[in-house]
Protein backbone atom coordinates (compact mmCIF):
# COMPACT_ATOMS: atom_id res chain seq x y z
CA UNK A 1 0.00 0.00 0.00
CA UNK A 2 1.31 3.43 -0.95
CA UNK A 3 2.12 5.76 1.94
CA UNK A 4 1.10 9.42 2.17
CA UNK A 5 2.80 11.72 4.66
CA UNK A 6 1.32 14.99 5.94
CA UNK A 7 4.06 17.06 7.57
CA UNK A 8 4.24 20.52 9.09
CA UNK A 9 6.00 22.71 11.61
CA UNK A 10 2.51 23.32 13.05
CA UNK A 11 -0.52 21.10 13.55
CA UNK A 12 -0.35 19.60 10.02
CA UNK A 13 -4.09 20.19 9.66
CA UNK A 14 -3.61 22.24 6.49
CA UNK A 15 -1.40 19.53 4.96
CA UNK A 16 -3.95 16.87 5.87
CA UNK A 17 -6.88 18.78 4.41
CA UNK A 18 -5.13 19.53 1.13
CA UNK A 19 -3.57 16.08 0.85
CA UNK A 20 -6.72 14.13 1.70
CA UNK A 21 -8.80 16.28 -0.66
CA UNK A 22 -6.34 15.60 -3.48
CA UNK A 23 -5.98 11.87 -2.85
CA UNK A 24 -9.74 11.37 -2.44
CA UNK A 25 -10.05 11.85 -6.21
CA UNK A 26 -8.05 8.68 -6.87
CA UNK A 27 -9.40 5.12 -6.34
CA UNK A 28 -6.28 4.07 -4.46
CA UNK A 29 -5.82 3.03 -0.82
CA UNK A 30 -3.15 4.84 1.16
CA UNK A 31 -1.39 4.39 4.45
CA UNK A 32 -1.83 7.89 5.91
CA UNK A 33 0.78 9.23 8.33
CA UNK A 34 0.51 12.69 9.87
CA UNK A 35 3.55 14.24 11.53
CA UNK A 36 3.01 17.67 13.17
CA UNK A 37 5.45 20.07 14.87
CA UNK A 38 8.56 19.30 12.82
CA UNK A 39 10.28 22.45 14.06
CA UNK A 40 14.01 21.64 14.07
CA UNK A 41 16.62 20.53 11.56
CA UNK A 42 17.20 17.36 13.56
CA UNK A 43 13.50 16.48 13.49
CA UNK A 44 13.28 17.20 9.76
CA UNK A 45 16.26 14.92 9.10
CA UNK A 46 14.58 12.16 11.12
CA UNK A 47 11.45 12.51 9.01
CA UNK A 48 13.53 12.49 5.83
CA UNK A 49 15.09 9.21 6.95
CA UNK A 50 11.61 7.79 7.65
CA UNK A 51 10.42 8.78 4.18
CA UNK A 52 13.51 7.26 2.58
CA UNK A 53 13.13 4.03 4.57
CA UNK A 54 9.47 3.79 3.63
CA UNK A 55 10.36 4.21 -0.03
CA UNK A 56 13.07 1.54 0.13
CA UNK A 57 10.90 -0.98 2.00
CA UNK A 58 7.81 -0.58 -0.15
CA UNK A 59 9.41 0.01 -3.53
CA UNK A 60 7.06 2.98 -4.06
CA UNK A 61 7.92 6.59 -3.45
CA UNK A 62 5.71 8.01 -0.70
CA UNK A 63 3.60 11.07 -1.43
CA UNK A 64 4.57 13.91 0.89
CA UNK A 65 2.32 16.93 1.49
CA UNK A 66 4.02 19.53 3.66
CA UNK A 67 3.96 23.12 4.90
CA UNK A 68 6.94 24.83 6.51
CA UNK A 69 7.77 28.42 7.37
CA UNK A 70 11.49 27.69 7.60
CA UNK A 71 12.89 27.09 4.07
CA UNK A 72 15.78 25.05 5.52
CA UNK A 73 13.28 22.46 6.77
CA UNK A 74 11.55 22.46 3.40
CA UNK A 75 14.83 21.74 1.62
CA UNK A 76 15.49 18.74 3.88
CA UNK A 77 12.10 17.20 3.09
CA UNK A 78 12.46 18.01 -0.62
CA UNK A 79 15.77 16.07 -0.62
CA UNK A 80 14.00 12.90 0.47
CA UNK A 81 12.96 10.01 -1.78
CA UNK A 82 9.33 11.06 -1.52
CA UNK A 83 7.22 12.79 -4.13
CA UNK A 84 6.89 16.15 -2.38
CA UNK A 85 4.15 18.78 -2.70
CA UNK A 86 4.79 22.18 -1.13
CA UNK A 87 1.40 23.49 -2.20
CA UNK A 88 1.45 26.67 -0.09
CA UNK A 89 4.66 27.80 -1.76
CA UNK A 90 3.11 27.28 -5.20
CA UNK A 91 -0.10 29.06 -4.29
CA UNK A 92 1.63 31.97 -2.56
CA UNK A 93 3.72 32.67 -5.68
CA UNK A 94 0.56 33.11 -7.74
CA UNK A 95 -1.09 35.31 -5.09
CA UNK A 96 2.08 37.37 -4.64
CA UNK A 97 2.12 38.16 -8.35
CA UNK A 98 -1.52 39.24 -8.26
CA UNK A 99 -1.32 41.30 -5.05
CA UNK A 100 2.21 42.58 -5.64
CA UNK A 101 2.86 42.00 -1.94
CA UNK A 102 5.43 39.65 -0.45
CA UNK A 103 4.07 36.93 1.87
CA UNK A 104 5.11 37.10 5.53
CA UNK A 105 5.27 33.47 6.74
CA UNK A 106 4.71 32.96 10.45
CA UNK A 107 4.75 29.69 12.34
CA UNK A 108 1.48 28.48 13.96
CA UNK A 109 -0.51 31.24 12.27
CA UNK A 110 -3.35 29.16 10.85
CA UNK A 111 -4.35 26.88 13.75
CA UNK A 112 -3.29 28.49 17.00
CA UNK A 113 -4.68 30.11 20.12
CA UNK A 114 -4.06 33.49 18.47
CA UNK A 115 -6.58 32.95 15.67
CA UNK A 116 -9.26 35.64 15.61
CA UNK A 117 -11.92 32.92 15.80
CA UNK A 118 -10.40 30.96 18.69
CA UNK A 119 -12.40 32.48 21.55
CA UNK A 120 -15.61 32.28 19.50
CA UNK A 121 -15.07 28.57 18.97
CA UNK A 122 -14.24 27.78 22.59
CA UNK A 123 -17.32 29.68 23.81
CA UNK A 124 -19.46 27.92 21.22
CA UNK A 125 -18.21 24.46 22.26
CA UNK A 126 -19.00 25.20 25.91
CA UNK A 127 -22.44 26.42 24.86
CA UNK A 128 -23.13 23.31 22.76
CA UNK A 129 -22.16 21.01 25.65
CA UNK A 130 -24.31 22.92 28.14
CA UNK A 131 -27.31 23.00 25.79
CA UNK A 132 -27.20 19.45 24.46
CA UNK A 133 -30.31 17.29 24.22
CA UNK A 134 -32.64 19.85 25.77
CA UNK A 135 -30.69 19.83 29.04
CA UNK A 136 -30.74 23.62 29.44
CA UNK A 137 -33.60 25.57 27.87
CA UNK A 138 -33.03 28.93 29.59
CA UNK A 139 -30.15 30.07 27.36
CA UNK A 140 -31.81 29.73 23.95
CA UNK A 141 -31.70 33.52 23.56
CA UNK A 142 -27.94 33.14 23.04
CA UNK A 143 -28.27 30.40 20.43
CA UNK A 144 -27.34 31.05 16.80
CA UNK A 145 -29.35 27.96 15.87
CA UNK A 146 -31.39 25.25 17.61
CA UNK A 147 -31.36 21.82 15.99
CA UNK A 148 -34.52 19.79 16.49
CA UNK A 149 -35.39 16.22 15.55
CA UNK A 150 -36.08 12.77 16.91
CA UNK A 151 -33.60 11.01 19.15
CA UNK A 152 -30.42 9.75 17.43
CA UNK A 153 -30.81 11.63 14.16
CA UNK A 154 -27.43 13.41 14.47
CA UNK A 155 -28.23 16.57 16.42
CA UNK A 156 -25.44 16.35 19.03
CA UNK A 157 -22.46 15.67 16.73
CA UNK A 158 -23.67 18.35 14.32
CA UNK A 159 -24.03 20.89 17.14
CA UNK A 160 -20.51 20.18 18.36
CA UNK A 161 -19.05 20.34 14.85
CA UNK A 162 -20.73 23.69 14.14
CA UNK A 163 -19.28 24.99 17.41
CA UNK A 164 -15.75 23.64 17.09
CA UNK A 165 -15.24 24.38 13.42
CA UNK A 166 -17.21 27.58 12.94
CA UNK A 167 -17.81 29.16 16.37
CA UNK A 168 -21.58 28.79 15.95
CA UNK A 169 -23.59 28.46 19.17
CA UNK A 170 -25.82 25.48 18.42
CA UNK A 171 -28.29 24.10 20.94
CA UNK A 172 -30.28 20.96 20.22
CA UNK A 173 -33.61 19.64 21.43
CA UNK A 174 -34.97 16.08 21.03
CA UNK A 175 -38.57 15.75 19.89
CA UNK A 176 -40.03 13.05 22.12
CA UNK A 177 -43.01 10.79 21.49
CA UNK A 178 -45.10 13.03 23.78
CA UNK A 179 -44.10 16.14 21.87
CA UNK A 180 -45.02 14.54 18.57
CA UNK A 181 -48.41 13.36 19.86
CA UNK A 182 -49.29 16.97 20.73
CA UNK A 183 -48.51 17.97 17.17
CA UNK A 184 -46.60 21.11 18.08
CA UNK A 185 -43.20 22.26 19.20
CA UNK A 186 -42.72 22.41 22.99
CA UNK A 187 -43.53 25.79 24.53
CA UNK A 188 -39.86 26.45 25.31
CA UNK A 189 -39.10 26.46 21.57
CA UNK A 190 -41.98 28.57 20.31
CA UNK A 191 -40.34 31.97 21.03
CA UNK A 192 -37.33 30.81 19.00
CA UNK A 193 -39.04 29.35 15.93
CA UNK A 194 -36.87 31.58 13.73
CA UNK A 195 -33.79 29.76 15.09
CA UNK A 196 -35.07 26.21 14.58
CA UNK A 197 -33.57 23.87 12.01
CA UNK A 198 -34.81 20.29 11.71
CA UNK A 199 -32.88 17.09 11.17
CA UNK A 200 -34.58 13.93 10.02
CA UNK A 201 -33.37 10.49 9.01
CA UNK A 202 -34.58 7.40 7.17
CA UNK A 203 -36.50 5.12 9.59
CA UNK A 204 -34.43 2.05 8.68
CA UNK A 205 -31.19 3.83 9.48
CA UNK A 206 -32.67 5.25 12.69
CA UNK A 207 -33.79 1.79 13.82
CA UNK A 208 -30.30 0.38 13.23
CA UNK A 209 -28.71 3.19 15.28
CA UNK A 210 -31.18 2.82 18.13
CA UNK A 211 -30.82 -0.97 18.13
CA UNK A 212 -27.18 -0.51 19.04
CA UNK A 213 -28.22 1.66 21.97
CA UNK A 214 -31.34 -0.15 23.25
CA UNK A 215 -31.67 -3.52 21.54
CA UNK A 216 -35.09 -5.17 21.20
CA UNK A 217 -36.94 -2.15 22.60
CA UNK A 218 -39.98 -0.25 21.38
CA UNK A 219 -37.65 2.75 21.07
CA UNK A 220 -35.56 0.87 18.48
CA UNK A 221 -38.40 -0.85 16.60
CA UNK A 222 -38.79 0.00 12.94
CA UNK A 223 -42.49 0.72 13.49
CA UNK A 224 -41.73 3.29 16.20
CA UNK A 225 -39.02 4.89 14.09
CA UNK A 226 -41.36 5.18 11.12
CA UNK A 227 -44.04 6.83 13.26
CA UNK A 228 -41.63 9.35 14.81
CA UNK A 229 -39.98 10.28 11.51
CA UNK A 230 -43.33 10.72 9.79
CA UNK A 231 -44.70 12.87 12.61
CA UNK A 232 -41.63 15.10 12.93
CA UNK A 233 -41.46 15.73 9.18
CA UNK A 234 -45.14 16.68 9.20
CA UNK A 235 -44.39 19.07 12.06
CA UNK A 236 -41.52 20.68 10.15
CA UNK A 237 -43.71 21.16 7.09
CA UNK A 238 -46.64 22.53 9.10
CA UNK A 239 -44.46 25.16 10.74
CA UNK A 240 -42.36 25.78 7.61
CA UNK A 241 -39.23 24.84 9.57
CA UNK A 242 -36.27 24.16 7.27
CA UNK A 243 -34.96 20.63 7.65
CA UNK A 244 -32.45 18.20 6.24
CA UNK A 245 -32.30 14.41 5.96
CA UNK A 246 -29.04 13.32 7.62
CA UNK A 247 -29.07 9.69 6.45
CA UNK A 248 -26.48 9.88 3.69
CA UNK A 249 -24.49 12.90 4.83
CA UNK A 250 -21.48 13.31 7.10
CA UNK A 251 -21.55 15.90 9.89
CA UNK A 252 -19.24 18.03 7.73
CA UNK A 253 -21.77 17.98 4.89
CA UNK A 254 -24.74 18.50 7.22
CA UNK A 255 -23.04 21.50 8.84
CA UNK A 256 -22.12 23.05 5.50
CA UNK A 257 -25.69 22.62 4.22
CA UNK A 258 -27.14 24.17 7.39
CA UNK A 259 -24.83 27.20 7.11
CA UNK A 260 -25.64 27.57 3.44
CA UNK A 261 -29.41 27.46 4.01
CA UNK A 262 -29.48 29.69 7.09
CA UNK A 263 -26.79 32.21 6.22
CA UNK A 264 -25.07 31.75 9.59
CA UNK A 265 -21.68 33.45 9.92
CA UNK A 266 -18.64 31.17 9.88
CA UNK A 267 -16.13 32.23 12.52
CA UNK A 268 -13.36 30.07 11.18
CA UNK A 269 -10.52 32.49 10.47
Amino acid sequence: MRTAFYISDGTAITSEVFGHATLSMFPVEFNHQTIPFVETVQKAQEIKSLIDLTSQNSGDRPLVFFTFVNPELSEIILSSQGVCYDFLALASKVVKKELNVDPVPKIHRTHSIHEASYDFRIDAVNYALANDDGANIKDYEQADIILVGVSRCGKTPTSLYLALQYGIKAANYPMTEDDLEKGNFPRCLLPFKHKLFGLTINPERLAAIREGRMANSKYASLRQCRIEVREVEMLFKRHKTPYLNSTCHSIEEISAKIISETGLTRRKY
